[in-house]
């Protein structure tokens, strides 16, 4: 079965800071169960690697390896998602767009989730949606 991933999760397989036993193993079932995300993704990727050039954590070169990295992850872009069901989650749940997008589409596909979020992990919960990595004890 495939799964959504945020922008927390995919961000541990690129910085190299940020690795773990917990999110490889869900990084070796992408060649197997290609995830799906909402297609602010790429956004929000693209904001971690600069955060992360910008404080010292990583090379400047790093954004071009990182972003042919994500590449090589053949994740799914899902659009979107329907703007009332992330309004709604994210007003129910105290959660940014961003992270309610996430929800949305893994509640709409009834799919797992995988995040290293806390919060989002907590509302995924109420919510009855299935969470994979770190964040699902």
């Amino acid at each position: 079965m495939s799964f959504v991933v945020d922008a927390s999760l995919v961000a541990s397989w690129l910085l190299p800071d940020e690795k773990a036993p917990e999110t490889e193993a869900l990084l070796s079932r992408v060649t197997i169960e290609p995830p799906l995300a909402s297609d602010l993704l790429r956004h929000e990727l693209r904001s971690l690697v600069l955060t992360a050039v910008r404080r010292g954590r990583v090379s400047d070169q790093f954004p071009a390896w990182a972003f042919r990295r994500f590449a090589e992850l053949m994740i799914q872009n899902a659009g979107s998602g329907d703007d009332n069901a992330v309004l709604e989650l994210a007003m129910t749940h105290n959660l940014s767009t961003y992270d309610a997008s996430y929800l949305a589409l893994a509640r709409h596909r009834e799919l797992p989730l995988a995040t290293l979020d806390r919060r989002l992990a907590k509302a995924a919960r109420r919510e009855h949606v299935e969470i994979l990595g770190p964040e699902e004890r």
